[in-house]
């Protein structure tokens, strides 16, 4: 088992910054590729971001590509997400997962695991 808790959200106005975590424990976090979803009222969970076990391969989704940074410090078992030029089509609940297939995931059905969420709202 892996349990993940996000932190870092909150209101900020269009064009601001935001720097989410997402810490694990009970499994060595390296072990995992791991990836942030989004998911707003009404709508499917999005893909944002995801990278694979030690940082060096990054994945993007076109909405967030330039603006958005995902990385991870596996000492500290934790996972980050860099948001800059926030927009107000951003605002969702944003979710970490972890997932034991090697490869990071594009699609939510790939992870394992998930964390509860954090809500970011861009507004002004």
């Amino acid at each position: 088992q892996v349990q993940l808790v996000e932190s870092g959200g909150g209101l900020v106005q269009p064009g601001g910054s935001l720097n989410l975590s997402c810490v694990g424990s009970g499994r060595i976090f390296g072990n995992f590729a791991m990836g942030w979803f989004r998911q707003a009222p009404g709508k499917e969970r999005e893909f944002v971001a995801a990278l694979n076990y030690n940082g060096r391969n990054t994945f993007y989704g076109n909405s967030v590509k330039g603006r958005f940074t995902i990385s991870r410090d596996n000492a500290r078992s934790t996972l980050y997400l860099q948001m800059n030029s926030l927009k107000p089509e951003d605002t969702a609940m944003y979710y970490c997962g972890a997932t034991s297939n090697g490869n990071p995931g594009l699609i939510e059905i790939e992870y394992d695991y998930w964390g509860q969420g954090t809500q970011v709202t861009v507004s002004a």
